[in-house]
């Protein structure tokens, strides 16, 4: 039987989630403004968080440890801890800089092109990929069959495209942000979620069978059968079933093109004595601790409601605080190594833009790329020329070489085009071919076509346009 992503089942992302690192995962992804809202929710559910105030005590009262707590790690692959990982951002006593601001929205089809843009991918990979992602619809889904699209590009493009090639592609394409994108069918996109997943994940595997192979039961709440099949008892099939209740079953949904929102960065660069230092913006998120006098009733082996409830809760926010403490470290380890690269940026603006692709990064920390498109996408860092996405701070490279073996990105040539026109004399122009010759003398080599398209998207109209403007 055919699935569409209608199926009526209630899934959606949650902060009770499974002890796995899929909760660092989920609010890695959401904006600051989205993680506070998820923030107060938790506050509003768990009797066992609240809010630290500024001179709060710093010793928390902790249950005592028992086998519910065994399967929370003491580190989710951290570098420092949540009680410290504000301690030192936005310190000293100048002046708060003016952190929001308003900016819109992404398109799911602009983050697509982004990810591929910035991707390892050949000539023709690329152009398959654009004619994919063309097909993706706002839910995240691939519209039509691989076959049906592979004839109409043979007929358009007079190219031989097989089903096979734009299978290969859609594979890569799959692996992008968010996850589950790209899938034909509810059953795909499921599975592949389920697949980003650690594989030591609780009860991983029958997830992965119950979406493969019985979806329609799960619709239907069938569980005898499901018990039947899976051979799970009745709490280890709840767990399987919550599970696939934090996958999103339209990945494509979190992407607005006509939202604005304030946006608060949630880093910030400094020039110190030191040289730049980029921090966790101190404002951006509220702290929580564990609630220590309800922490402190929790007895060990006591089976009461009431004890199984706080510990039920315990964890709960034991889980929240390390995947906040994972986001936090994760966001500012990529943020420092992206800046790393980008300090001639911000030192003398975009005309010194270095080429960055996700890859790049996504070696030096050791990721998978989709995770670096999600850690800076929504993520803005506040600089001393503005506040920026992160996401800004990547550029293909185009053109030459400058003397010292340095590539030029496509940023960096757009500035200077844009400086370029900005001197030129009203009264004549600089044309796309002049444009290509002063490009030259600074050993940039472009096509005359390169300079009309990037001229082109900064919406600058061509040199007899501007003549008669002037």
């Amino acid at each position: 039987m055919s699935m569409k992503p209608s199926l009526q089942l209630r899934v959606g992302t949650q902060l009770t989630m499974t002890p796995q690192l899929q909760q660092a995962i989920q609010l890695l992804q959401l904006s600051t403004l989205d993680l506070r809202q998820e923030i107060q929710q938790a506050l509003e559910a768990n009797p066992m968080l609240e809010l630290e105030e500024p001179y709060a005590e710093q010793d928390v009262v902790e249950a005592p440890e028992d086998d519910w707590a065994s399967d929370i790690p003491e580190e989710l692959a951290l570098d420092s801890d949540w009680s410290d990982t504000y301690q030192d951002a936005g310190g000293g006593s100048e002046e708060a800089p003016d952190f929001e601001r308003n900016a819109a929205g992404t398109s799911l089809h602009d983050h697509l092109l982004w990810q591929l843009a910035m991707g390892q991918f050949d000539e023709r990979e690329r152009a398959l990929g654009e004619c994919l992602i063309d097909a993706i619809n706002d839910d995240g889904y691939l519209v039509g069959p691989l076959d049906e699209l592979a004839a109409s590009l043979r007929e358009q493009r007079g190219d031989s495209v097989s089903t096979a090639d734009l299978e290969h592609v859609l594979m890569r394409l799959q692996q992008f942000d968010p996850t589950g994108v790209g899938a034909r069918d509810l059953r795909e996109c499921l599975l592949l979620q389920l697949g980003s997943l650690d594989d030591d994940t609780p009860l991983l595997p029958q997830a992965k069978r119950l979406v493969r192979q019985f979806l329609e039961a799960l619709a239907g709440n069938d569980r005898r059968l499901l018990k039947r099949r899976l051979r799970l008892e009745d709490s280890e099939l709840d767990t399987v079933i919550a599970l696939i209740r934090t996958l999103d079953p339209r990945p494509g949904q979190a992407f607005d093109n006509s939202r604005h929102d304030y946006v608060i960065p949630d880093l910030v660069a400094k020039l110190t004595r030191d040289g730049w230092r980029i921090e966790l913006n101190a404002e951006a998120l509220p702290r929580l601790r564990i609630q220590p006098d309800y922490a402190a009733l929790i007895k060990r082996a006591d089976k009461s409601d009431d004890n199984t409830f706080l510990r039920q809760h315990l964890q709960e926010a034991r889980w929240l605080l390390k995947s906040l403490s994972s986001r936090n470290d994760t966001l500012l380890r990529v943020g420092r190594e992206i800046m790393s690269r980008q300090v001639a940026f911000l030192e003398r603006g975009e005309e010194a833009m270095k080429p960055l692709i996700l890859a790049d990064i996504a070696r030096s920390v050791d990721m998978h790329e989709s995770t670096i498109s999600r850690v800076t996408t929504q993520k803005f860092i506040h600089t001393p020329r503005g506040v920026f996405e992160l996401k800004y701070f990547f550029s293909s490279q185009v053109g030459g070489q400058r003397g010292d073996g340095d590539s030029y990105s496509s940023t960096a040539i757009r500035a200077r085009l844009k400086k370029l026109i900005g001197e030129e004399s009203p009264r004549k122009p600089l044309s796309d071919s002049k444009l290509v010759e002063l490009l030259a003398q600074s050993d940039i080599c472009v096509a005359r076509r390169t300079v009309a398209k990037y001229r082109e998207a900064m919406g600058i109209p061509s040199s007899s346009e501007r003549k008669r403007l002037s």
